[in-house]
């Protein structure tokens, strides 16, 4: 079985990317395991951050690398909080701080002009030195509520109505989640392209 290196301690995305990629002959190890130090995500897109964290992972243990990086999109924000997400109210800020933030900048913005989405992309290096890494990128189409809902999840999924399903993320069902999410979506494209290439093609 071919290892590969998550650039991630979070053992429940470890959890979350190996049932994606099971019965591919890949053993998903987090970076932690190697004591990998966290890298400055400096890039100005979740792909550059991605390329970042997988090329620092890949670098620093020897072994191909997965990283993904991902956040909320909002329209009328022109953006924000973007590559920002999980900082949006500063450094170290918790959910309910970077929730109270958005909706401070959305105050008086009609639903009709909430339009968001979530955004994922997902890297994998053979090595360090990758000249063509695997890329995929998915996104999750929905509006902000003026107020939260739901108790799953976590981070803007209770501000996070999905017109498709009437309920926000934060209301879903694990399963229905992962289907439907960018994470989970750019998961299943991943294991789609590995499956038309050989485990050695990451070797």
């Amino acid at each position: 079985m071919r290892k590969i290196v998550l650039a991630t301690g979070n053992p429940g995305k470890v959890r979350e990317f190996s049932a994606a990629l099971a019965g591919l002959g890949i053993e998903i190890v987090p970076q932690s395991a190697f004591a990998v130090p966290e890298v400055e995500e400096t890039g100005l897109s979740f792909v550059e951050n991605a390329l970042l964290k997988a090329r620092h992972a890949a670098r620093h243990t020897g072994l191909p690398a997965l990283a993904d990086d991902s956040g909320l999109v909002v329209d009328a924000l022109g953006g924000a909080p973007g590559i920002y997400s999980a900082r949006y109210a500063g450094p170290g800020a918790n959910d309910r701080a970077n929730n109270t933030r958005l909706l401070a900048e959305l105050q008086g913005v009609a639903e009709a002009q909430r339009s968001a989405r979530f955004a994922c992309a997902l890297v994998l290096l053979r090595d360090a030195t990758d000249p063509l890494p695997l890329l995929c990128q998915q996104t999750w189409e929905g509006i902000i509520l003026s107020e939260p809902r739901g108790t799953g999840g976590f981070g803007y999924d209770p501000l996070f109505f999905v017109p498709t399903e009437g309920c926000t993320s934060a209301e879903l069902d694990l399963a229905r989640k992962n289907q439907l999410s960018h994470r989970g979506r750019a998961l299943a494209q991943l294991a789609q392209e590995l499956k038309l290439k050989p485990v050695s093609a990451v070797d």
